[in-house]
């Protein structure tokens, strides 16, 4: 029997991709989307409603899977939106709604999951975070800390959940190919102090989502997880030299690693 496999956001870039992907090996497989009708019907995977940031949204979903499938093997929180603006003007409302998709948002779909996993003994959840969740970058803080948050989290829950026969992991990948650059919320480039620099920077944030990795590399990644009987806590994949970045982190003394990104983005 095929697994079944819930990914959201998978109406469009790493979602999509991975749906692809998976469907393309055996499994089942449901993505998810706000407004799944303003797509094409995907030919070898269901495109549901979803609203990340709605609980009787996530509540109705799960139970219509659940209903049809009697059963949700693999849960892959991928569903996230990017925010950009220097944190002294980014807007508060903007950072909460920012937290609620990326972070309290799929904790809820987890809770929802959970129960089902728990009666089968058995599940496996994977969290989408970012390589951006292993730093504190200048004019992403926001996107940052809510990934960072949900790394955190995932050791935690996965610790609860492991009796259950239940494995919880994230994969953090660096920048790919997509259209996040166009959801993402900007805050203006107000005139003022941050007006030129943080300009420069959000051009070179965009040139680098667009000229970023084939995100079949993350479905590829996923798959692996998958497979593995014994999946580690955290992954990551992407550009070598991103993933050497946090390696770097690790190593380096604060001031040190600090100049490095003060001279990145050109501070």
């Amino acid at each position: 029997m095929a697994k079944v496999v819930l990914i959201t956001g998978a109406s469009s870039g790493l979602g999509k991709a991975t749906a692809e992907y998976l469907s393309g090996k055996g499994y089942l497989v449901y993505g998810t989307s706000r407004f799944p009708v303003k797509y094409k019907t995907p030919n070898n995977y269901y495109l549901l409603s979803l609203n990340i940031n709605d609980e009787v949204s996530i509540i109705k979903l799960v139970k219509e899977i659940l209903i049809k499938e009697k059963r949700i093997d693999v849960l892959i929180n991928n569903a996230g939106v990017g925010i950009t603006g220097p944190a002294e003007e980014t807007n508060i409302k903007a950072m909460q709604d920012n937290f609620n998709t990326n972070f309290f948002g799929p904790i809820k779909l987890m809770q929802e999951v959970l129960p089902s996993m728990r009666r089968n003994e058995s599940g496996l959840i994977i969290n989408i975070t970012s390589i951006a969740a292993y730093m504190g970058l200048p004019f992403r803080g926001c996107y940052s800390a809510s990934k960072a948050a949900m790394e955190i989290f995932t050791e935690s829950i996965r610790m609860e959940v492991q009796r259950f026969g239940i494995n919880v992991s994230t994969l953090a990948p660096g920048e790919y190919s997509t259209n996040i650059a166009t959801r993402r919320y900007h805050s203006p480039v107000n005139k003022g102090a941050y007006e030129k620099i943080y300009k420069e920077n959000l051009n070179k944030m965009n040139d680098h989502v667009n000229s970023g990795s084939d995100p079949n590399e993350v479905a590829k990644n996923v798959f692996k997880i998958i497979k593995t009987k014994s999946p580690n806590v955290h992954y990551k994949v992407g550009p070598w030299l991103q993933k050497f970045s946090i390696f770097l982190k690790k190593i380096l003394p604060d001031f040190l690693y600090e100049k490095i990104l003060i001279k990145f983005y050109n501070l």
